[in-house]
């Protein structure tokens, strides 16, 4: 990543970002030239000088995200420093948006068929949920018809309740994770009832451990007291009956699902408690994740190679004389299935807590390049002329009273030959602007990466709080600082 210290000079590739001086730069060579002119201030100029020879960020969008990737378009994350006037004549072009406007929020996250908003949280069902209801239902209802036979074909109904109502119990099991988490005012995005159970996304971490421990314990709390709830419940119920076996099932679920979330590895429940444990005592977050999740990947291959052995031996309820072969395969595939999820569940939760430890070194600030506002009828040539002559890298079209129209694009540059670039104007490359392609040059961390999220792009903006420009962020820029900062050891 290209960027330049303090002093406006240009940078060695493998140097570090600086923020940008307080104090004005050296004007431009050249003297003073018109308004429009003039770079806006931003990060200061990449060894690079114009987007003419830009074509290294150009070509397709990429789309920032909250988790590290191999491809690049799962990625996220120079910055051009501003030349003020000598005597402070010279005027700055303003982003045409008011002062202190708050940034755009992701639209919706969606993910299945929305079935209500419980405490402002919009919970879904995947489409992957509809399938394991009807493998509930047809597994529940062999052995109905074992218990009650006289049910018939009205088992697969009584089965389809029983699934109905244990999801019921895992959304109240999630419940009880988002009711804490916004008792501790932390952001949960949504509730997602899928295959094997239920999520709630919570887009910030506990800010302290015993937090974390309640925001994990209280899940699998729930989901005890369920339990017992569905236990007092069946006392005064006939057992042999529907309503006892509903009750009973329900009762067993609940016991299940809260002992599987207590096993202390990621991303469990009991894995976010024991990495509450461990950062308490050494005070490192980090630490707390990165024991919590190898308990995760022991744990996952626990389960890879003990479930079916403890079906084979008989612990839950069968044995070896009465297993068949298919019983056998289901069993394995069934514990591939659990391990593969808690491995790679283990494996995400380290990556993520490698990324909210290196997400503050992503300041729009620093990463932003410095623009030249041109107006609209400017030739693409004259164009970069000037941003060659101010040492900026990106280019900015204005109206006539300096307010920001578009931004002109990299990959739109470099696809116009130069013999044809002084008859092309720079309206003709460039993007228009909407507001989510404006940023602030405060944001940094999370908060930016949310930001480009709500609306992908290739180029945005960058405006101080006033509403003057500050320079324009290329959302490559911000890949390639985001996989340097991933890089480095945490």
């Amino acid at each position: 990543m290209d960027v330049s210290g303090g002093s406006g000079q240009p940078r060695s590739d493998d140097a570090e970002p600086a923020e940008h001086p307080a104090g004005p730069e050296a004007p431009a060579e050249g003297g003073g030239p018109a308004p429009t002119d003039a770079p806006t201030r931003g990060g200061p100029p990449a060894g690079q000088a114009a987007p003419e020879s830009g074509g290294e960020h150009g070509g397709k969008a990429h789309r920032p995200t909250a988790e590290p990737a191999a491809a690049p378009a799962e990625t996220r994350a120079d910055a051009p420093g501003g030349a003020p006037d000598e005597a402070g004549e010279r005027g700055h072009a303003h982003s045409g948006i008011t002062k202190g406007q708050p940034p755009q929020r992701p639209k919706e996250p969606g993910g299945g068929l929305l079935m209500g908003r419980p405490f402002g949280v919009p919970v879904y069902v995947a489409p992957s949920w509809f399938l394991v209801a009807a493998l509930i239902t047809w597994v529940f209802g062999g052995q109905l018809d074992r218990v009650l036979p006289e049910l018939g074909a009205a088992r697969y109904l009584v089965s389809l309740f029983f699934a109905v109502a244990f999801y019921a119990s895992v959304l109240i099991h999630e419940l009880a994770h988002t009711v804490a988490a916004i008792r501790f005012k932390l952001p949960v995005r949504r509730i997602q009832l899928q295959f094997f159970g239920g999520v709630s996304e919570i887009e910030k971490e506990a800010e302290t451990p015993g937090r974390e421990f309640v925001l994990a314990f209280v899940g699998p709390l729930l989901s005890l007291v369920l339990a017992g709830v569905f236990y007092l419940a069946m006392q005064p119920v006939e057992p042999g009956t529907v309503p006892g076996v509903l009750l009973a099932g329900l009762m067993v679920s609940n016991l299940i699902v809260a002992a599987f979330n207590l096993l202390p590895g990621l991303p469990l429940d009991g894995g976010r408690m024991l990495r509450a444990v461990v950062w308490k005592i050494t005070g490192r977050p980090m630490s707390g994740t990165v024991a919590a999740a190898w308990v995760g990947r022991a744990l996952a291959v626990s389960v890879l190679i003990g479930l079916p052995l403890l079906n084979h031996w008989g612990a839950f309820g069968g044995g070896t004389d009465d297993s068949s072969g298919m019983d056998a395969i289901t069993d394995a595939l069934l514990a591939a299935i659990l391990a593969a999820i808690i491995w790679t569940g283990a494996g995400n939760s380290l990556r993520m807590a490698r990324l909210r430890e290196h997400l503050p070194e992503l300041r729009a600030r620093t990463l932003t390049r410095r623009a030249v506002p041109v107006e609209t009828d400017t030739p693409l040539s004259e164009a970069l002329r000037r941003a060659n002559a101010a040492g900026a890298r990106a280019l900015v079209v204005v109206d006539a009273d300096g307010n920001p129209l578009s931004l002109v694009r990299e990959a739109a540059i470099v696809g116009v030959p130069e013999h044809r670039r002084p008859w092309v104007a720079v309206s003709g490359v460039a993007q228009e602007l909407t507001d989510g392609m404006r940023v602030s040059a405060e944001l940094a961390g999370e908060d930016l990466l949310d930001v480009l999220r709500a609306t992908p792009a290739t180029e945005y903006l960058v405006v101080e709080e006033t509403g003057e420009i500050y320079g324009v962020l290329s959302a490559a820029d911000v890949e390639r600082a985001f996989v340097r900062a991933m890089a480095r050891p945490a």
